[in-house]
């Protein structure tokens, strides 16, 4: 690695780590969106099941892996997993979940660390994850997301949540509105 390169690397990780006066201002607010995943296995192909953080949208599994996590219901349980559960990551910082005890609404800081980036995530009716993306924004870090779910459809193998996403490069709040930080 170059020294001009190493440099780079420092400043776009210091940039990333705190709250910088040097960031662009944030412009996408941050907003509760209601979205349904169906199973990535046993439902149609044209039905998504993934979701991408980034994006703040659900995505198809058979057009694209430019997604985070995926639904999955085997048998009774119904799971979230991670793109590299899938053996799709391979990416620097890979997509992470977290089980929270903090509910949905109190969530602002998402955690910097403790994320599970290969095991799935058993979910129930009430729970709460904070979610960390893929590296896709121009700084080279990772975005966050908060959800809670809010429903399991057997017959139709579907999961309703909602999802607060941070789609603002290099700022982290979960707080509803233009994040300041």
């Amino acid at each position: 690695m170059t020294i001009e390169r190493a440099l780079l690397t420092f400043a776009i990780v210091g940039l990333a780590a705190c709250s910088d006066l040097n960031l662009p201002d944030a412009v996408f607010p941050n907003v509760v969106d209601t979205l349904t995943l169906s199973s990535i296995i046993d439902t149609p192909v044209n039905e998504p099941s993934a979701y991408s953080i980034p994006d703040r949208r659900l995505v198809r599994t058979d057009l694209t892996s430019s997604f985070d996590f995926a639904y999955l219901r085997d048998g009774s349980r119904n799971l979230l997993v991670p793109l590299d559960g899938f053996d799709l990551g391979g990416r620097s910082s890979n997509p992470g979940l977290q089980a929270s005890t903090v509910p949905f609404g109190a969530i602002v800081d998402p955690p910097n660390n403790g994320y599970a980036t290969t095991d799935s995530l058993a979910l129930a009716v009430g729970d709460v994850v904070v979610a960390r993306s893929r590296v896709a924004c121009f700084l080279g870090v990772p975005q966050y997301a908060k959800l809670e779910v809010l429903s399991f459809d057997a017959t139709r193998r579907t999961m309703t949540f909602r999802v607060v996403a941070n789609t603002n490069c290099g700022y982290r709040s979960l707080a509803l509105g233009i994040p300041t930080e």
